[in-house]
């Protein structure tokens, strides 16, 4: 029967697009693709060729200066834990409202910082999220902002075991700045201000006094280094690694594989930045938009040590004797909260900055769900039902086309006998076959593709909703109600283990342990698909009829370790479309085949009993 065939066809579609899908997100380390012009900016390679240091006024014509970590710069051997490198040498401590951790006064490296409104589990006792650790710790990850000279020339700047001198004692807080000191003790005074706002933006001032008698040529730059390679979870459709905008070259991204194969990768852009992300959080600078800088991704080892990368150079700047000069970047340090994010591409003119969250190719369908939820929670204060109230939203949205759709296909049911005469009629010649059923259609006004709209329409709400639930940070350790204390996490109650009454973990099992995590909700989520399915007729065709009674069981399968929330929405989704389905047909006067279906089940099964008698 046609609009069974036509429903069948939505269904393996969705399912192919849906196992596709899965396939991609479960396979570690897939390497995206890019285009053709990212390709060609990637090109362009830093070069480190020592050359003689520039005349001053010739900035133009300098060397390429060299950054600290370039050039096979060393790390030191891990050996000490992070509290015990933290307690090791003098620090400044930040004490600001959303992070916590401390400046080193060795080298000024940001390299201790904390996510104090953020905790490793659900638990509010847990230890708080972890950003940056200073090198010597297990996980080093930080930031150092500075000078630079042009290659070979003899002049003295601060760098990672340069002693600094805090000006005036002090913790680093909002509306409380801290300021650094240092004299090369060849006429230059060097001035750090580091001062921080009620998020995570650190902003670093970096002077130079020139108090010599010849004039000076020193070039700005910033670095994020991380040394040894983090664990990711390996999504395609997540990015984690090397990241930034670089000016019309738009968004450059790398992961850590993909640097280790390149080894550096640079850009000259004016607006840009760049950064490493994790899923949650990132550390990113972000130099003065108006300036052209010299970027670059880089991937180095030492002995067994691997370290990335991202850092930026600024243009020469020339100090006159008795001149000062001045030279402020920022540092984004902490969870990519949308607002947050958002609010600091606007405040910051930042060139798409919001890029930082990875809303991916469905962009225009993800970040207005992100908001239409985020909104709705806002007023209901749960996000697990704000899901259910945009569930119902896109349904009323889509109700004018769904009622088209399944009215429709009430259409289709009540020509079934004439479809059936025309079949039997044409039994042998399929093209007067087709015409007449094309005739059919035109004379009861019949769309028999529109039973696959309702279906294909929610593909991608299904994946946005995924990216929403997958990415935002908002959504991260969000309760629903009773087991679900995680939306953004699978269902953690398990049939296999009778729900927590046999303490063992099936899912440890080898080989197959991965597909014995069935929770509660994945289960309500198939048995109201099974209702879905049985809602029509079964097709005659015994393979029809199989892909049909099986479809419930796969999609539980295959669902059941998605995050709880995208369960929920499926249930929930399904639960509309059957309570939709049947109003419009019993409206239409088409018989709802779902009791008799049912039905049907019980007694086929006493048939087979008897048949065996």
């Amino acid at each position: 029967m046609t609009d069974q065939k036509n429903t069948l066809l939505a269904i393996v579609l969705s399912a192919i697009v849906l196992i596709g899908w899965q396939y991609f997100f479960g396979l570690p380390q897939m390497e995206k693709q890019r285009q053709e012009a990212q390709l060609k900016a990637q090109q362009q390679q830093a070069q480190q060729q020592t050359q003689p240091a520039p005349a001053p006024g010739q900035a133009g014509q300098a060397a390429q200066p060299q950054l600290p970590g370039q050039g096979g710069a060393s790390t030191p051997i891990q050996q000490l834990s992070r509290e015990q490198v933290i307690a090791a040498s003098p620090r400044i401590s930040i004490e600001a409202p959303r992070v916590a951790g401390s400046i080193a006064l060795k080298g000024a490296a940001i390299d201790d910082l904390t996510l104090t409104q953020y905790r490793e589990t659900v638990d509010p006792k847990s230890p708080p999220i972890v950003l940056l650790s200073p090198a010597g710790s297990p996980h080093p990850f930080y930031a150092e902002f500075g000078w630079v000279t042009g290659s070979g020339a003899p002049v003295k700047v601060p760098g990672s075991d340069t002693l600094w001198t805090q000006a005036s004692p002090g913790k680093l807080d909002v509306g409380k700045p801290v300021t650094l000191t240092w004299d090369n003790g060849e006429g230059l005074q060097f001035r750090r201000i580091i001062s921080i706002d009620d998020q995570y933006l650190i902003s670093v001032e970096s002077q130079v006094v020139n108090s010599g008698s010849a004039a000076v040529t020193l070039y700005p730059y910033g670095l994020i280094r991380r040394h040894g390679t983090p664990e990711t979870l390996g999504y395609y459709i997540l990015h984690e690694g090397l990241i930034g905008v670089m000016g019309d070259q738009g968004l450059q991204e790398f992961t850590y594989k993909q640097i280790e194969d390149k080894k550096n990768v640079s850009f000259k852009a004016t607006n840009a930045w760049v950064g490493i992300t994790d899923k949650y959080w990132a550390a990113t600078l972000l130099p003065d938009p108006k300036a052209t800088i010299q970027t670059k991704y880089s991937f180095e080892t030492t002995g067994t040590q691997k370290t990335y990368q991202t850092d930026y150079l600024g243009d020469a700047v020339t100090i006159a004797p008795g001149a000062t000069a001045s030279n402020t970047s920022r540092l984004f340090a902490g969870a990519k909260e949308v607002a947050v994010v958002d609010g600091y591409e606007k405040q910051l003119n930042l060139n798409r900055f919001e890029l930082l969250i990875d809303w991916g190719y469905f962009y225009f369908i993800t970040k207005p769900m992100f908001w239409s939820i985020d909104w709705l929670y806002r007023h209901v204060g749960n996000f697990g039902i704000a899901i259910l109230l945009i569930t119902l939203t896109i349904k009323i949205i889509f109700l004018p086309l769904a009622n088209k759709s399944y009215a429709s296909m009430a259409k289709m049911k009540a020509v079934q006998p004439e479809m059936a005469a025309i079949r039997e009629r044409y039994a042998d010649d399929k093209m007067k076959q087709q015409q007449a059923l094309m005739e059919l259609y035109k004379t009861e006004k019949i769309n028999p593709v529109a039973g696959c709209l309702p279906i294909a329409i929610q593909v991608p709400v299904f994946f946005a909703l995924y990216k929403v639930l997958f990415i935002s940070i908002e959504m991260r350790h969000a309760p629903f109600y009773g087991w679900i204390h995680d939306l953004s996490a699978p269902d953690p109650t398990n049939l296999f283990n009778l729900f927590g009454l046999l303490h063992f973990d099936p899912t440890t099992l080898p080989m197959i342990g991965h597909f014995l995590h069935i929770g509660v909700w994945p289960m309500i989520m198939g048995v109201t698909m099974f209702f879905q399915m049985k809602l029509n007729p079964s097709p005659p065709d015994p393979t029809q009829k199989m892909i049909f009674d099986w479809m419930p069981l796969i999609f539980t399968f295959m669902l059941a370790s998605f995050s709880a929330g995208l369960v929920i929405y499926w249930a929930w989704n399904n639960t509309l479309s059957v309570a939709q389905q049947s109003f419009i047909m019993h409206r239409h006067g088409a018989k709802i085949e779902l009791w008799d279906n049912l039905k049907g089940l019980f007694v086929k099964k006493q048939t087979d009993k008897d048949k065996k008698k």
